[in-house]
Parts: C-alpha cells; sequence; structure tokens
C-alpha cells in the first residue's frame, strides 16, 4: 500500500517505534517519533500531520486548534486526560485509547503491593540488608484470612482483583454507581453504599478513571471515615486522591498505610513526605507493565490509528459520537 498519511508520535518511552512503523505501514501511513514535552512542541511538529499518537504530553485545545489535517489523536494507555476531548470532538477529530491490555497486570499490581505491605515485605529486607535478623521487628502482623477489601470501581481490573483477592481469603465489597448490584452478586462480591465501602474497607483499591467528579474523591472527609487500620491501594490515577489529605491521616495516625502506584506529581519530589513513611509502598506507575502488555498497547493504538485514517471504526474510539463516520470493520 502507497504511505499517503503521516503519523506523529509526539512522545514516548520505548526503546524503538518499529512495532508502530510495521502496523501503520500496512495501513499507507508513514510514522515519525519525537520527545515532545510541551504543547508548543507538539504544534511544531504536529501541525500538519494526518494523526498523533502520544504518551503523556498534554494535547490541549490550543494544540488541536493549529491541527490541519489531523483525523485521529491515539494515547498510549486507558486514561486520556491529557488530551481535550472536547476540543477535539468539535473539531471531528477521533481521540483512540486501548481500554484493554494490562487488566492481569494491574489487578497483579495491587495484590502484589496488598500482599508486600500486609506481610511487611519490604521491611524485613531493609532490616536484614542492615544486619537486623529478627522477625519481631516488623510486630504486629495479622491475618489476612477474612479481611474485607473495598474496591472503588467495578471495571475489568477491579473484577480479576476480586477474584485473585478472594482466593487468598479475603472478603470483596465494592461501590461502582454504574454496575448493578447483581453483577457483583454474581462474583461473590457485596455492593455498597460509597460511605459503607469507606467504613468497612481493611483495604481500600481504587479503580476508577481521573474526571471531574473523581479528582480528590478520597480527601480529608472520605479518609476520616475510613478504619485507623486501613490501608489505601491506588493503580489508577494519582489526582483521585488528594495527597496532602493522605500524608496528613499516615502523620497523624488516622490511616495505617498506602500502597501507590500513581502519584499527583511524578515523578514526585525527593522530599515528598511519602518518600519517607515506612507504612507507604510506591512503585513508578508500573502497575501496567509487562512485556506483552507493552506489546499489546503498541499493536492496538497501532493498528486504530490506521483504521481510522482509513475510513474504519477504531475500536478504542473515546468520543463514540463521532462513530457514525466511519464504517465497521470486519
Amino acid at each position: 500500500m502507497k504511505k499517503s498519511f503521516r503519523v506523529v508520535i509526539t512522545d514516548y518511552n520505548y526503546p524503538d517505534l518499529d512495532i508502530e512503523k510495521e502496523i501503520l505501514s500496512q495501513w499507507g501511513a508513514s510514522t515519525e517519533g519525537f520527545q515532545c514535552i510541551s504543547p508548543d512542541e507538539v504544534i511544531e511538529v504536529g501541525r500538519e500531520a494526518d494523526a498523533l499518537i502520544a504518551q503523556y504530553v498534554s494535547i490541549t485545545i490550543h494544540v488541536i486548534k493549529s491541527l490541519n489535517k489531523c483525523k485521529a489523536i491515539g494515547r498510549y494507555g486507558i486514561g486520556v486526560d491529557n488530551i481535550d476531548v472536547n476540543a477535539a470532538t468539535a473539531k471531528g477529530i477521533a481521540v483512540i485509547n486501548v481500554p484493554s491490555y494490562c487488566e492481569e497486570e494491574v489487578s497483579d499490581h495491587a495484590l502484589a503491593m496488598l500482599l508486600a505491605w500486609t506481610r511487611k515485605v519490604v521491611h524485613y529486607t531493609n532490616e536484614i540488608r542492615q544486619g537486623h535478623w529478627d522477625w519481631k521487628s516488623a510486630r504486629p502482623i495479622y491475618r489476612l484470612q477474612d479481611k474485607v477489601l473495598g474496591l472503588l470501581g467495578f471495571g475489568k481490573i477491579a473484577r480479576l482483583l476480586a477474584r485473585k483477592a478472594q482466593a487468598v481469603g479475603l472478603k470483596v465489597i465494592a461501590h461502582d454507581p454504574y454496575v448493578p448490584a447483581e453483577k457483583m452478586q454474581a462474583l461473590a462480591v457485596d455492593s455498597v453504599t460509597f460511605e459503607e465501602l469507606l467504613q468497612q474497607s481493611d483495604f481500600l483499591s481504587i479503580h476508577v478513571p481521573l474526571t471531574k467528579e473523581t479528582y480528590h474523591i478520597i480527601n480529608s472527609t472520605a479518609i476520616s471515615l475510613m478504619k485507623p487500620t486501613a490501608c489505601l491501594i491506588n493503580t489508577s490515577r494519582g489526582s483521585v486522591i488528594d495527597e496532602g489529605a493522605l500524608v496528613e491521616a499516615l502523620q497523624n495516625g488516622r490511616l495505617a498505610g498506602a500502597c501507590l502506584d500513581v502519584l499527583e506529581k511524578e515523578p514526585p519530589d525527593l522530599d515528598s513526605p511519602l518518600l519517607k513513611m515506612p507504612q507507604v509502598l510506591i512503585s513508578p506507575h508500573a502497575a501496567w507493565y509487562s512485556e506483552e502488555s507493552q506489546r499489546e498497547l503498541r499493536r492496538k493504538v497501532a493498528t486504530d490509528i490506521g483504521k481510522a485514517l482509513n475510513g474504519l471504526l477504531p475500536e478504542g474510539l473515546v468520543n463514540r459520537e463521532l462513530a457514525p463516520r466511519f464504517k465497521k470493520s470486519g
């Protein structure tokens, strides 16, 4: 197929773009990669592009208004909070995400953090490295069985986590206003109100997108309803938690601990109080990652961009109101 489209990848943290180039060439597109860190840089390299693929850089309304030929904007990932979807829709530009590629990895990561925090694995490792061989150094540790795992949100990742958590003896409850109680009950999960979720959870794992409604949904008021022995787990988006309120609660003993794969500022400042708290486990926004999920992510976004450029309906179309503009493929 003759290459007639130009796809600009605005930023990426992969060693190469071989996967994207191979797939997009099959759809008649050439691929150029950049490492933009600002909207102005995106405008400079992408003004005449037929499509963009972004990872972290902000695709603002200013960027979107400057695009002369763009038909689609793809995002490496599930969330599209760095793309002004409304502005893209108004201009008829398809916004594409990858809603399914790392469910197993994220659910595994959340459970791994829960288990490591409960059994104080990091503490023991650090103690032994300093020459201290003493099981009593991590007291108290409590039995995991029959503790309550609360899930805020009950999408694909939360459902997988529920099954895995039940296998190690946890009772699971969930709050999601968009999921009927019967669907939760079918998976042996109790549907509860938001307040009940906060009050009953020994571990609270967050699985919601970042929206106006979920921004700082875990704030000082929410934390005040939680058990002081509870642990907060976040593998979704950093800003669903008010970090200031979280730090204060941890410092004052209003919350026992936190396991955070995502933060409001990434990477955090080195003087962040969270980095100095032994009851906090942190990973570098890595819950999504495996070699398999990374390849799947890249393949899916490149394929969907190719489809959109050729007038076919992308599987990951976010602004569904634009769906009538595309033909269904297959």
